[in-house]
Parts: structure tokens; C-alpha cells; sequence
């Protein structure tokens, strides 16, 4: 029941961003008087929708994105006639029906509040304000989860002692018979001891790692102080050399000596700054997995149809993240933790949002943004030169274009969506 709750739950958030992302489109446009027919999550049939002034708003029926539907998005032809036969090419049949579609949406008494009127710059806001809401809602998220939640800090106050000594390669991690007993409980550590100091050397609450480090570069007999009950005591572990899980978060194993100690962890609130590094390093991490989209399409194909094993950091579509926000609501963690992975993982979904939409091909929004910059640089030549200026680029030339990515991305997104119900990625 709580996996099924959780799904739900961030699948609702997955939608508000898609519909803040449409937010943006919306806003911007109306500002510079461009007119909005339709604001929709959702596509496919129309399951509700109500219309507020002169914009309809609703939901369809998949929901798997959303839009909204502007006036005047491809500027007519060059030299164009009223009534002209549609071409029988397959390229120009359909920059042709583009055209022609587009052009059905302007009434008479709206020809001047079309989007390809518009100054260049204005339709790079309008396209550019969808991704940047995204960006902005990662940034108010990560800023709860950093700055109000925090982070999760081991710290030098033991949570529980190890009861015997089990190397790291072992099959388990559970007490053998006649296993010896760990350092830590021959000398009587308790949990809820403050390790103060190792061999004489101070440690700090937040200095859990460091201490670590100490411990296993030191042998024999060790003075380990503690404060226990507002007091503090010596205690005189011997130490044991066993096999260890190297630091470094990897399954490399080492040699080292052992004490048997596990840390608390406690939350603690980060910086503003530490919220622009965690969007510098999510948007760095996230658009090199863009980039490597291309060379993932074997593995999710195999993950898809032939049973092999899902790749646990491949890509994954809304029905897969949203698995993932069921899990971690069903994990047996405090709230605070599932509260703050939840925050972290709607967070990435916006930064993916904001890097794809970004990318150069229509229909994405960059499909738009990057024909109006190099409009507004032609248009400045031209002035320069003393020519005529020449126009709105014709986006319409480059509808062959989209139909071939919109049909690329309903494959990826299909194979996506099998792949999230009969091989779901889990989380541990």
C-alpha cells in the first residue's frame, strides 16, 4: 500500500513540474500579448477541461508531458498565395500541412498576436521560461532539502557497538559461533559514547572519517577518550587487523585495523552556496547522461526484450521515477530520510527537464530558441550591410526534422515505459 502511495505521490509531482514548466510558456506569452488557446498536461483525449477567458485549460488522458498551443508558431511562406495546392513531395507535404495547420488557428481579428510576430528575444523568453521554471523549482527544492532538512553527517557519538569481528568478504555480516568479540565491546564501549580523543589526538563531532582513518593506521593497544553521561574516561582497546570496506564508497576491500564502532547521523543544514554546488553538480552529472543517451539504447533494449539485467544508473521514464518514489516511501526509514530523497529525486527529474528541453531540435523548446538567436543575428547583418532585413526564419522547414525526433522519442519513451513495469529499476 505505501509503494502504491508513494507512486502516486511523486507521479503528482512529476506533473506539477511538467504543468509549471507550461506555466512559464504561458505567462511569458500573454505578456507580450501572444495568444494561448490551449494550456494542457497531459496528451490524448481530453478528460477535463474548463476555459478561462480566451485560454482552455485540462487534462488528457496520457499523462506523459504537456503543452500549450500558441498562434502563429511557423510564419507563412515567402511569396505565398491564398488557396495554394499542397505539394506532393513527402517533405513538402508535410512543411506544407504544418503550415497550413498553424495558419487555422489565426482569426482574422488576431493576426497581430502571433508568436512569429514577435521580436526575436521575446520568443526566446517565451521558449526559454519553460526550462527555467524547472530550473527554478530544482533550486527551491534542493534549497528545503539542504537548508532546511540538511544533509546526513556521521558523527563521533557511537550508535551501536559490534558484537564480534567479521571480515569484510565474508558471504555475511552475521556472528559466526565462536566468533571473538570486537575491541570495542571487550572494552566496554557503550552506545551513546562521544569518542573525544584517539591516542591523545582531538576529534570533533563532525570528524567521523578522519577518526576512521586514525583507527585503522593505528595497532596494539590504543587510549581512546570518551564522554559518556557528561564525563569523560579513557577506555583501552586492543586493536584487531582484519579485512575492511575501503572509504572511499567503493567494494574495494583492504587491510586495517579494526575497533568495531558504528557512527551516528544526524542532519545537518547546509548553506545557500551548497545548494549551487548540488545544481552545478546535478546539472553536470545529468547532461553528460544526455549526451550519452545514444550509446544506453543496447542496454535498455536488452533491459527491454531480452531479460537482461537493468542497468540500476541507466535511464529511466516517468513510470520508472515514479516506482522509485514508491520504494523509497515504502523503505523502512524515518520520515525525514524519505522526505529528503524525495525532495532530491523530483530536484534531478527538473534538471533533466531544463537540459532536454534546452537541446537545438524541434519540437523541443530549443528547437525554437536557437532559430530566433540566429534570426536576430541575420536580422543584424543584413542592417549592417544595409540589406533588407530577411525575415523570420522558417521554422517550417525544419518540420521533417521534428516529425523524425517525435517519432525517436515515442519509441525511447516506449521502450522507457515497458521496460519501468517488466524490469523496474530498484533501489536499495
Amino acid at each position: 500500500m505505501m509503494t502504491v502511495i508513494g507512486i502516486v505521490i511523486f507521479f503528482v509531482g512529476v506533473l506539477f513540474s511538467v504543468a509549471w514548466h507550461e506555466l512559464g510558456h504561458l505567462t511569458t506569452a500573454k505578456w507580450f500579448g501572444i495568444k494561448v488557446p490551449e494550456f494542457m498536461v497531459g496528451f490524448g483525449r481530453t478528460i477535463w477541461s474548463r476555459k478561462v477567458g480566451e485560454t482552455e485549460y485540462g487534462l488528457k488522458l496520457i499523462p506523459l508531458g504537456g503543452y500549450i498551443r500558441m498562434i502563429g508558431m511557423i510564419p507563412p511562406a515567402k511569396g505565398e498565395t491564398l488557396g495554394r495546392s499542397r505539394r506532393t513531395g513527402p517533405f513538402q507535404g508535410l512543411i506544407d500541412d504544418a503550415r497550413q495547420q498553424s495558419a487555422m488557428d489565426v482569426l482574422p481579428e488576431d493576426a497581430d498576436r502571433q508568436f512569429y510576430l514577435r521580436a526575436p528575444w521575446k520568443r526566446v523568453i517565451v521558449m526559454f521560461a519553460g526550462p527555467f521554471m524547472n530550473l527554478i523549482l530544482a533550486v527551491v527544492l534542493f534549497g528545503i532539502q539542504l537548508m532546511g532538512i540538511g544533509v546526513p553527517t556521521t558523527n563521533t557519538t557511537v550508535s551501536a557497538v559490534s558484537a564480534c569481528v567479521v571480515p569484510a568478504s565474508a558471504a555475511t555480516q552475521d556472528c559466526p559461533i565462536g566468533a571473538p568479540p570486537t575491541p570495542a565491546a571487550a572494552a566496554d564501549f557503550r552506545a551513546g559514547d562521544r569518542i573525544v580523543a584517539f591516542q591523545g589526538r582531538t576529534f570533533g563531532p563532525t570528524d567521523w572519517t578522519q577518526l576512521q582513518e586514525a583507527i585503522r593506521a593505528a595497532s596494539g593497544t590504543v587510549t581512546v577518550t570518551v564522554e559518556r553521561d557528561g564525563q569523560q574516561l579513557d577506555l583501552h582497546p586492543t586493536l584487531i587487523s582484519t579485512e575492511l570496506r575501503a572509504l572511499d564508497g567503493s567494494d574495494k576491500v583492504v587491510q586495517g585495523s579494526f575497533l568495531g564502532l558504528s557512527p551516528n547521523t544526524s542532519y545537518v543544514q547546509q548553506s545557500l552556496g551548497a545548494v549551487g554546488q548540488q545544481i552545478g553538480d546535478v546539472v553536470g552529472r545529468t547532461g553528460q547522461a544526455i549526451i550519452g543517451l545514444p550509446q544506453r539504447v543496447p542496454a535498455l533494449f536488452g533491459a527491454t526484450f531480452l531479460g537482461e539485467k537493468r542497468d540500476v544508473d541507466g535511464p529511466v521514464g516517468i513510470v520508472g521515477v515514479s516506482r522509485i518514489g514508491g520504494q523509497i516511501l515504502a523503505a523502512d526509514a524515518p520520515p525525514i530520510v524519505e522526505l529528503s530523497i524525495f525532495l532530491q529525486l523530483l530536484a534531478a527529474v527538473n534538471i533533466s527537464l531544463f537540459l532536454f528541453n534546452l537541446l537545438p531540435i524541434p519540437p523541443l523548446d530549443g528547437g525554437q530558441i536557437f532559430p530566433a538567436i540566429w534570426e536576430a543575428i541575420r536580422s543584424r547583418f543584413a542592417k549592417l550591410r544595409g540589406r533588407p532585413d530577411p525575415g523570420p526564419v522558417d521554422i517550417a522547414r525544419l518540420m521533417p526534422v521534428a516529425y523524425v525526433v517525435a517519432i525517436v522519442f515515442i519509441a525511447w519513451s516506449g521502450m522507457l515505459f515497458i521496460a519501468d513495469i517488466i524490469n523496474p529499476v530498484t533501489i536499495n
